[in-house]
């Protein structure tokens, strides 16, 4: 399949500061991606490099197999809906929806239409007089409309109640079954979208720790809880991503091994097993408190 992102040892320091560092990874064309993380940890640092609001320190970076700085033909194919997107005070939605029609080429205006009644946004309302969540709608309009290419979603639920955000998922993938481009979703309300997406990749304290299929991924950790002594023995060997005593008590996340017997094994000696959802992953993973950050890495 072809790669629509090509990232080689990139890097982006503000003085000595690092916010990428090293990194590097694909995206293949026609996946959903998500990219995690904390706040701060490098996401949006590395959507402007790759959209080409910044320049990267060091490293390769290729977007449809080139560079995306100052190229129109690369940048045409992108389209980024950043969480603070901004757009002309003076302008209404309208404005704004025939402006992003002249700009993407794959723009649908019947989709467009759809989806304004599906947000009930007001056309001719001013931005400036617009709700957060009514200019989170106006964004997931234009991001999900342009059907470009490679579309990216930096949180673009902010403001939204849950069931708007159901509807956004659930058009992003009725539209992608119809309309396949490669698509990022960066969010914290990763349990959320954990069923739409492919493919997850993790950056903590800009460097990336986790580059791995989402259906791999999915299942590929758990939880025990008992005695201190016998979590410990059972631990041994094993690739701890996190552990919290709590008395004379132990829980520990574990990934799994390879043969799989793990489970067996912990059911056993008496503990207590429970699930990890992906969202919980994540957090542990990127705690500060996980042991093996970056093992699982590809």
């Amino acid at each position: 399949m072809k790669n629509v992102i090509e990232v080689t040892q990139l890097n982006k320091s503000y003085g000595k500061f690092n916010a990428i560092h090293d990194t590097s990874f694909t995206m293949q064309a026609n996946k959903i991606y998500g990219l995690l993380g904390r706040n701060g940890a490098g996401k949006t640092t590395l959507m402007k490099m790759i959209t080409a609001q910044i320049f990267p320190t060091s490293g390769d970076l290729k977007v449809f197999g080139d560079n995306p700085y100052e190229n129109a033909n690369i940048l045409s194919k992108i389209c980024f809906i950043k969480e603070s997107q901004k757009y002309p005070d003076h302008y209404s939605i309208l404005d704004v929806l025939e402006v992003s029609k002249s700009i993407f080429p794959n723009w649908d205006v019947n989709f467009s239409r759809l989806l304004i009644e599906d947000f009930k946004l007001p056309l001719k309302r001013k931005i400036k007089k617009l709700s957060r969540g009514m200019l989170s709608a106006v964004g997931i309009v234009i991001g999900l409309a342009s059907r470009a290419p490679l579309t990216i979603f930096d949180e673009p639920y902010l403001g939204l109640d849950a069931v708007s955000r159901g509807l956004f998922y659930d058009r992003l993938m009725e539209d992608y079954v119809e309309h396949p481009r490669t698509v990022i979703l960066s969010t914290h309300l990763i349990d959320e979208v954990s069923n739409l997406l492919e493919h997850i990749l993790v950056i903590d304290n800009g460097k990336l720790i986790l580059d791995q299929d989402a259906e791999e991924l999915r299942g590929k950790a758990f939880t025990v809880t008992g005695q201190t002594s016998k979590v410990e023995a059972f631990l041994i060997g094993k690739e701890t991503v996190y552990r919290e005593p709590f008395g004379g008590l132990l829980s520990a996340t574990v990934m799994c091994s390879q043969h799989g017997t793990d489970q067996k094994q912990a059911a056993a000696s008496g503990l207590e097993i429970s699930p990890v959802s992906l969202q919980q992953l994540i957090v542990h993973l990127t705690s500060g408190k996980s042991e093996q950050k970056g093992a699982i890495a590809e």
